[in-house]
This record gives structure tokens, C-alpha cells and sequence, in this order.
């Protein structure tokens, strides 16, 4: 399988498999590379469709609805719509892994419209990212402040 195109969104790479067109809208895949220590998309959930990722190389780790989850090699998580989640690399070595998005309601374009505001130079715009997210039925979560004992 031929790469289709590569983005830079952040510190984040995304190179899609396949999208809607390729799948008649029942699956989109991509990879995508984790720095270590990179800033990652704030904790969000998906109201139409399900993620599943598949490590390849280094450790990425998910936080699904609250639990950790150390994703490495030949390692898989689930994360079924509505499952607030979020990533972080917080190794040695830089990640990458699989995502499949069903259905394919997920495309290159979320994610050069996301690269558009965080390449853009200087604290990205937060209520542009959060426009952009809603637009491609992604819901951000903001995590709550835990009152001070």
C-alpha cells in the first residue's frame, strides 16, 4: 500500500492509507509518528465513529475514558465513539502506530486544517482547533481542575 500523503500537524505526523474514497466510506487508516515528549490533541471523543490503533514501533499511551494504556508493537486499543480519550509519548523513543477510523468519517482534511492552525506560528488559536474538531465530529473535553484540598 502506497502512502498517499504525509502531514505535519504540530510535532505530529499523519500519513493516510486509505480514506472514505478508497473503502466506499467503511474504514480510513493512517499512521502517525509520536515525538517524545510531544504536545499531543487535548482529550476528545468521537460521536460517529470508532478508533482502533495498532502499535507499530516505540510505546504511544492512551488514556481511555480515564485508564492509561501502553500501546507498543503488535499491542491494539479499541476506543469505541463517545469513549472520551487522549495520547501521550511519555518514553524514551519516538512512537508511531496505526489508526482505523470506522466508518470513514475521517479524513486527510481534518487533519490539514488542524496542521493550518498549529503550524502557524506562536500559541495556536484554541477556539479555531475547537471549531475545526466539531466540524469533523470530534468533541473536545477539557480536563476539570480538581479543587485544591
Amino acid at each position: 500500500m502506497m502512502k498517499k500523503e504525509t502531514i505535519q500537524a504540530g510535532q505530529i505526523t499523519i500519513d493516510f492509507l486509505l480514506e472514505a474514497a478508497d473503502t466506499n466510506g467503511s474504514a480510513a487508516m493512517f499512521e502517525f509518528t509520536v515525538p517524545v515528549s510531544a504536545k499531543v490533541p487535548i482529550p476528545h471523543y468521537h460521536e460517529h465513529f470508532d478508533e482502533t490503533i495498532y502499535g507499530l514501533s516505540g510505546v504511544v499511551t492512551f488514556t481511555v475514558q480515564g485508564k492509561a494504556v501502553d500501546i507498543g508493537p503488535g499491542e491494539t486499543c479499541f476506543i469505541p465513539r463517545g469513549a472520551v480519550h487522549g495520547f501521550d509519548n511519555l518514553h524514551e523513543e519516538d512512537a508511531k502506530a496505526l489508526a482505523v477510523i470506522t466508518p470513514a468519517l475521517l479524513g486527510p482534511i481534518f487533519f490539514k486544517e488542524m496542521a493550518e492552525i498549529l503550524n502557524a506560528g506562536g500559541p495556536p488559536d484554541r477556539e479555531k482547533l475547537r471549531m475545526v474538531m466539531a466540524k469533523h465530529g470530534l468533541v473536545p473535553v477539557i480536563p476539570q481542575m480538581q479543587p485544591a484540598e
